[in-house]
């Protein structure tokens, strides 16, 4: 048993996840849960997902050796100040969110110093939302990135990456910087596309042709999967990280633009070239088991 008390707040597909395979290895004694709904609270509860649920965050949260924040970015402050005054002391602080530069200063700067902020991204996740679609296996052979705060004691940054592992995850640490860029490349511009093309879908659907959908290929199928991810959560995402995001879209319009062009031009020796890297890219993800070799995902 690692903690004798885990507090979770935000008890969504990721912080559902999370208690579930904290009960499954046994490694808290206690896991409890805040959320705004008591809805919410009261269903956590009547699933067993958590031990106790309470819309009172500053009191469920006393007494807990590590807190996880698992809300949209847009809630880090007011969850911190709600929580400042009932953190123990060595307790650890930690959080799942997918932006990490500008919401690290707003945590580090109001909660005692003797507590350890260290930031967690588990890259992990379905289009599913709410504590009724978390799974226990959610974060296994899944990459957690942490981000130490400059006062995180290295005991609890060990802690943590080991708790992270228990559950099934392959842990490394990053600046939040660099975490920023690359995931805006990884995981933030493919869904940002993937919500535009479905939108672009839906446009030509009401003008045109109403069997768009009802033909719709693997591709269109698969984006439409990333399209239904939590609105909430992306709407976050992306102002937080606006100028990674913004940048990269410059890059994607110029590649299409250049796409466009060698299209027209009818290059198909060009068009070939592209298509052959950027299946060898689909290879790579493959061998770095980041998914599986077997035709059509794996789908049966």
């Amino acid at each position: 048993m690692m903690f004798k008390k885990v507090c979770i707040i935000g008890c969504g597909l990721i912080g559902s996840s999370i208690a579930r395979a904290i009960k499954k290895n046994k490694l808290a004694r206690k896991v409890v849960s805040s959320n705004r709904s008591s809805l919410t609270n009261k269903k956590v509860v009547r699933l067993n997902i958590v031990d106790e649920a309470s819309s009172d965050t500053k009191k469920i949260t006393k007494d807990s050796d590590l807190i996880i924040i698992a809300t949209p970015l847009s809630s880090y402050k007011e969850v911190v100040l709600k929580i400042k005054n009932s953190l123990k002391n060595g307790a650890i602080l930690t959080d799942v969110g997918s932006v990490k530069q500008k919401v690290i200063p707003i945590v580090e700067n109001n909660i005692p110093r003797d507590v350890s902020w260290i930031s967690s991204h588990p890259i992990a996740g379905t289009e599913e939302s709410g504590p009724e679609s978390g799974f226990s296996e959610l974060f296994r052979n899944r990459w957690c990135i942490l981000i130490p705060s400059k006062h995180a004691k290295s005991k609890d940054i060990k802690l943590l990456a080991a708790f992270w592992k228990k559950i099934g995850s392959k842990v490394d640490t990053m600046n939040a910087k660099d975490h920023d860029y690359i995931l805006s490349i990884t995981s933030h511009i493919p869904h940002l596309i993937a919500y535009n093309i479905v939108n672009t879908t839906l446009s030509i659907k009401k003008k045109k042709d109403k069997n768009i959908v009802k033909y719709s290929a693997g591709g269109l199928r698969d984006f439409t999967r990333i399209a239904a991810s939590n609105p909430i959560m992306w709407r976050d995402i992306f102002i937080q990280n606006k100028n990674n995001t913004s940048l990269l879209i410059n890059k994607f319009i110029k590649n299409l633009k250049d796409l466009k062009k060698t299209i027209n031009k009818e290059d198909g020796k060009k068009l070939e070239r592209i298509f052959s890297t950027t299946k060898k890219i689909r290879k790579k993800v493959v061998e770095a088991g980041q998914d599986i070799g077997k035709p059509n995902f794996g789908r049966k």
